[in-house]
C-alpha cells in the first residue's frame, strides 16, 4: 500500500491526557476492519458514531503527538478528519519554529511546555479550523461525552510542544531538566508563570465587543466572556469588575489605536453606557481598516450575533419580451429592462433583501440569516435603479458583457431578442450567403466579398459601419459594390452621396466610371453645383468643404448610403466638419479609412458615433468607461472596448494570413486628381497662348514649340510655383501636391515607407521643401548630391529613420536598391513605360519581402489623363510610339495636338 492511500478511508482523532504530551493521535475505522501501517501502537478507542450517542470501542492505532505530525503531513488525500489534523500538525510546528511555546505545569505540578501567542490572526485561524472541524475529528472520548474542538485543538497544540522538547536528543543539547525529561518532573518555581499563563489563556474571564447592527448606526457593547467556556458572557459586577477601571482601558486602546471612537469618547470616563454606536467610517476602520486585528492584539475580542459575510458578487441581467429579430434595432420591444442579481456567500439573494441593502446606510446589512459586510461601491451600483435601457446601450451592454453603474464596470447577462442579434452581429460566416453584384465590372477578392457580405449584414439591421482595411485593400471598389448591391433590391435602392477629400473626388469618378460603368455620377462641387433631380441609382461626389457650405441641401435628400471617406477629416466632433456630417441623418452610414485612430480613441468614438451613433455613448462617458485607461494599457479594458467595436469595424491589414497571399506582389493604381483652380485657369492660359505659336512655325521650330508646350503644361500640373521658377511650395496651390499629402499621411499612419519619383529636380526641392514644414522626414536625391551623401540616404532610409525619399527619376530610375518602400509614387509620368518600370523596380526587386503598391499621380482632364489612357490600352504599341518620350507627340497635326492638351471640363 503507498502512502497516498493510507487515510484514504480511515478518520483520525486525538484523545487528550495529562501531562499533554501523554496524549495520543488515533487513527481508526467507524467500521471496524483492518488498520493501515501508522507509526504508533495497535489499540482500542471510544468513538461516538452512532446515532444515539453512546460512545463504542474500535481498532485502532494509538500515535504519539511528535511521531503523528510527521505522518499525517506525509499522506497524499485522505478523510476530512485527516486532512483537518494535517493543518493542525503543519500549525503547531510553525509556532515551535517561531518560539511560540512557554513552561508551564499539568495538573500534578510537573512541567509541561504550553503553546503560547495564540491571540489576534493565530486565535482567528484556530476558531475557524474548530468551525470546519468534522465529527469524526474529534468523536474519540474518554468520559462518553464529544469534546469542545477549539480546546481539542488547544490540547493537542500543547501535546506536540510538550512531546517535540523531550527525550534523549533534548537532554543531551540542554542537560537534565524538568522540561527535557520524559517522566515527569515537579517544577514549583514555575508555579506562578503557570498560573498567569493559565489565566491568561485557560481560565478567568477576556474582554469582547459585541456588534449588532441597528440602521445607520451599528451599536458596539463591551461584554466579559469565559475563557473556560467561551460561548458563556458575564457582566462585569457579577465577576467583581469596575466598569470605570474597563473605561479608562478602553480609552487608552483607542488612543493606541488611533480610534477616535474609543479615544474621544469623553462619557467613557463620565458613568455613562459603556455601548458605542459605530458610524459608517467606524464601521470600515474596523472590519476593513485593520480594526479587528488591532483590538485582538490588544486582548480584545469581536463578536457578532450572526455570522458576518464578504464579498457581495453583483451582477445584472438584461431581459425582455422573446420575439423574432427581422429588423434592427427597431424592433428591440422597450421594454427591455435591468434586473440585479447578487451573490454572497453559498446563495443569491432575493428581490427583497436586494432592496433592503440598496435602502440601507451602514456597512453591515442585517439579513435574518446572517450579516453582510458591503463595499461602499456595491451598495453603490445596487442603489441604481436601471431599468428600459436605450436600444443602443442595450446592444452596448450585450457586446461587451459589462455596463458601467456608478462608474465601476457590472457583468451582464443578455437573453431573448437581445441575444439573437448580438449573435447575428458577431456572426463570420455571413460572407457564404453574400454573391457578387452582376453590375460590377471587376472581381472582387474572397477578403473584399467578405466586406461586402459585413456591410450588407450590418445594412440589413440599419446600422453604420467602418471600413477601415489598409490602403490599397479595395475599400472603394468594396463601397462601390456595396452601392451597386443595394440598387438591385427595391426596399434599399437609392442615391449615394461620397464625402471625400478634394484631392480624391477625381479618383472617385474614375473609380466608379471602371468598376461601375452604367451608373450615373455627379459631382457637387465648384460654381453651378445642384441638386436637382437625382436619380434613384446615381453616384453624388463631394468635399468636406462643400458639405460645411451646403449642409442643408444635402441633409434635404433621401440618401440610401452616405459614404465619408477618409473620415479622420472629420475626427474632431465638435468641428463644423462633423456637425455638418452628423446633419445629414438619412441613409446607411459607411465610414472609410486606413487610419481609424491617428492620435487618442476619442478618434474612434468620433468615427463610430457618426455611423452609429449612441453606441459608444456620450464622448466623456466614453473617456471615462474606456479611453484613458485603454490609453495607459490597460488589458481588460481594451478587450471590453474591442468586444464592442469589432462588429462595427472592419480592420484588416495587408500582412493578415487571409489577405496576404491574395494581394498581387505589384498592384498598380491610377489615382486621379483634380488641378486647383489656379492651375486650370493657368493650364487654359498656357494651352491658349502656346497653340497660337505653333500654329504659326514649321519644321524644327514648331517640334521645339510643342515640346515646350508639352514640358509646361507639365509643370502646371505638377505646381503652379514649377512653372513660374519658383522654389517656394506656398507659391501656388496644387491638386497634385493635396493628393501627395493625403497618401503619405495614410502611409505614415500605417508604419510604411515611401519613394517619390519626379522627373523634375526643381519639383523635387519643392517637394522636400514642403514635406519639411510639414514635419515629415525626407531626402531629395538628385543627379547633384555626392556618391557619399547618395550611399548615406540610401542607407537611412533602407534602416528606416527616413520615412519618405524623394528621388530624381532620371539619377535614380535606376541602380538603387530600395526595398524597404511598400508604396512607389509617381508623381509625374515619365511617357517612356519602360523607364518608369525600371523607377518602380527600385522597390520590387530581389530582397523584397511584402507586396509593393505603385501609385501614378493623374491630373483630370489634361493632356496627362489622355496620354495614360494610350499607355493602359495598347501598351507594347505604345512603347514603340512613344518610346522616346515627348519627342513622338511633335509630329501630331494641330488638331491632334489641340486635342492632347486641352483641358476638359467635368
Amino acid at each position: 500500500m503507498n502512502a497516498t492511500s493510507h487515510l484514504v478511508d480511515c478518520e483520525v482523532a486525538f484523545v487528550p491526557a495529562d501531562p499533554p504530551r501523554a496524549g495520543r493521535v488515533v487513527v481508526y475505522r467507524p467500521g471496524g476492519g483492518a488498520l493501515p501501517p501508522a507509526p504508533g501502537l495497535a489499540g482500542t478507542v471510544a468513538v461516538v458514531t452512532g446515532p444515539d450517542g453512546a460512545p463504542r470501542d474500535v481498532p485502532a492505532v494509538l500515535v504519539r503527538p511528535e511521531r503523528a505530525c510527521e505522518y499525517l503531513l506525509a499522506q497524499g488525500d485522505g478523510t476530512d478528519s485527516s486532512r483537518i489534523w494535517a493543518l493542525a500538525a503543519r500549525k503547531a510546528l510553525d509556532l515551535i519554529a517561531r518560539g511560540r511555546f512557554v513552561p508551564g505545569l499539568d495538573t500534578a505540578g510537573s512541567a509541561a511546555w504550553r503553546i503560547a501567542g495564540l491571540e489576534g490572526p493565530e486565535g482567528e485561524w484556530l476558531h475557524r479550523l474548530a468551525d470546519a472541524m468534522p465529527v469524526p475529528a474529534y468523536a474519540a472520548t474518554r468520559d462518553g461525552r464529544l469534546p469542545d474542538p477549539h480546546r481539542l485543538l488547544r490540547a493537542f497544540l500543547d501535546a506536540v510542544a510538550d512531546s517535540l522538547t523531550r527525550g534523549p536528543a533534548a537532554t543531551e543539547r540542554a542537560g537534565g531538566h524538568a522540561f527535557t525529561a520524559e517522566r515527569p518532573v515537579a517544577a514549583p518555581e514555575f508555579d506562578w508563570a503557570a498560573q498567569q499563563l493559565a489565566h491568561g489563556r485557560d481560565d478567568g474571564y477576556g474582554l469582547a465587543f459585541v456588534v449588532d447592527p441597528d440602521g445607520y448606526y451599528t451599536r458596539m457593547r463591551p461584554v466579559k466572556y469565559d475563557r473556560a467556556d467561551p460561548a458563556r458572557l458575564v457582566s462585569f459586577a457579577s465577576i467583581g469588575e469596575s466598569e470605570d477601571d474597563l473605561r479608562h482601558q478602553l480609552a487608552y486602546i483607542g488612543r493606541e489605536l488611533c480610534w477616535p471612537a474609543l479615544a474621544d469618547r469623553g462619557d467613557f470616563r463620565h458613568g455613562h453606557s459603556l455601548d458605542l454606536y459605530l458610524d459608517p467610517a467606524d464601521l470600515a476602520y474596523l472590519f476593513n481598516g485593520g480594526g479587528i486585528e488591532g483590538l485582538r492584539e490588544h486582548g480584545i475580542e469581536v463578536r457578532c450575533a450572526a455570522p458576518i459575510q464578504r464579498g457581495v458578487t453583483a451582477s445584472l441581467s438584461l431581459e425582455g419580451p422573446e420575439l423574432a429579430i427581422t429588423g434592427g434595432l427597431d424592433a428591440l420591444d422597450q421594454r427591455l429592462d435591468f434586473r440585479w442579481h447578487a451573490i454572497v456567500g453559498d446563495r443569491e439573494l432575493t428581490e427583497a433583501e436586494l432592496e433592503t441593502i440598496a435602502d440601507s446606510h451602514g456597512l453591515l446589512v442585517d439579513l435574518g440569516d446572517r450579516w453582510i459586510l458591503l463595499d461602499e461601491h456595491v451598495r453603490r451600483r445596487l442603489r441604481s435603479r436601471l431599468g428600459k435601457p436605450a436600444p443602443l446601450e442595450a446592444l452596448r451592454a450585450a457586446l461587451t458583457g459589462f455596463v458601467c453603474v456608478a462608474g465601476q464596470a457590472v457583468p451582464v447577462a443578455v437573453t431573448g431578442p437581445l441575444a439573437v442579434l448580438r449573435d447575428r452581429l458577431r456572426d463570420e460566416g455571413r460572407a457564404a450567403r453574400v454573391r457578387q453584384p452582376a453590375a460590377l465590372a471587376g472581381h472582387l477578392r474572397d477578403y473584399q466579398l467578405r466586406g461586402l457580405a459585413w456591410l450588407t449584414g450590418l445594412a440589413e439591421l440599419g446600422l453604420g459601419a467602418c471600413l477601415a482595411d489598409d490602403m490599397g485593400l479595395g475599400k472603394t471598389i468594396t463601397l462601390i459594390a456595396h452601392h451597386l448591391a443595394r440598387q438591385a433590391d427595391g426596399a434599399t435602392a437609392g442615391p449615394t452621396l461620397v464625402v471625400c477629400p478634394a484631392s480624391l473626388m477625381a479618383n472617385w469618378a474614375a473609380e466608379i466610371a471602371r468598376f461601375a460603368p452604367g451608373a450615373a455620377v455627379r459631382r457637387f462641387h465648384g460654381p453651378g453645383r445642384d441638386l436637382d433631380g437625382i436619380g434613384e441609382h446615381e453616384f453624388v461626389l463631394t468635399t468636406y468643404g462643400t458639405l460645411r457650405r451646403d449642409a442643408p441641401a444635402l441633409a434635404a435628400v433621401e440618401w440610401g448610403l452616405v459614404c465619408a471617406d477618409e473620415v479622420q477629416h472629420a475626427k474632431n466632433p465638435a468641428s463644423a466638419t462633423a456637425k455638418a456630417l452628423r446633419s445629414i441623418d438619412t441613409g446607411v452610414r459607411v465610414a472609410l479609412t486606413g487610419t481609424p485612430v491617428e492620435n487618442r480613441l476619442t478618434d474612434l468614438w468620433s468615427i463610430l458615433d457618426w455611423t452609429t451613433p449612441g453606441l459608444l455613448g456620450s464622448l466623456k462617458g466614453f473617456r471615462d468607461a474606456y479611453g484613458r485607461d485603454a490609453e495607459r494599457g490597460d488589458a481588460e479594458t481594451a478587450a471590453r472596448l474591442c468586444a464592442l467595436v469589432r462588429p462595427f469595424m472592419l480592420r484588416r491589414l495587408k500582412t493578415d494570413p487571409g489577405i496576404a497571399p491574395e494581394l498581387p506582389a505589384k498592384a498598380l493604381t491610377d489615382q486621379h486628381v483634380i488641378l486647383s483652380n489656379e492651375q486650370a485657369a493657368l493650364y487654359r492660359r498656357v494651352v491658349e497662348e502656346s497653340m497660337s505659336g505653333v500654329r504659326a512655325a514649321d519644321g524644327i521650330e514648331r517640334r521645339g514649340r510643342v515640346l515646350a508646350l508639352l514640358t509646361r503644361l507639365k509643370q502646371v500640373c505638377n505646381h503652379p510655383a514649377q512653372y513660374h521658377g519658383s522654389l517656394d511650395p506656398a507659391a501656388g496651390k496644387s491638386g497634385k501636391l493635396e493628393l501627395l499629402d493625403e497618401l503619405l499621411d495614410t502611409i505614415a499612419a500605417e508604419g510604411e515607407h515611401a519613394i517619390v519619383f519626379t522627373q523634375y529636380t526643381q519639383m523635387g526641392k519643392l517637394l522636400a521643401t514642403h514635406l519639411d514644414r510639414c514635419g515629415v522626414t525626407a531626402e531629395f536625391l538628385h543627379g547633384q548630391t555626392p556618391v557619399r551623401r547618395r550611399e548615406r540616404m540610401v542607407a537611412d532610409f533602407q534602416s528606416g529613420r527616413t520615412p519618405v525619399l524623394l528621388l530624381s527619376l532620371k539619377a535614380a530610375g535606376v541602380g538603387l536598391n530600395l526595398t524597404r518602400a511598400t508604396h512607389v509614387v509617381h508623381y509625374d509620368r515619365w511617357w517612356n513605360p519602360a523607364a518608369e518600370d525600371q523607377a518602380t523596380d527600385r522597390a520590387f526587386r530581389i530582397g523584397q519581402t511584402r507586396a509593393v503598391q505603385v501609385h501614378r499621380l493623374i491630373c483630370e482632364g489634361t493632356l496627362e489623363e489622355r496620354i495614360a489612357a494610350v499607355l493602359a490600352r495598347k501598351r507594347a504599341l505604345a512603347e514603340a510610339v512613344v518610346g522616346s518620350g515627348e519627342a513622338a507627340f511633335t509630329e501630331l497635326t494641330d488638331e491632334q495636338l489641340l486635342d492632347l492638351v486641352r483641358l476638359e471640363e467635368r
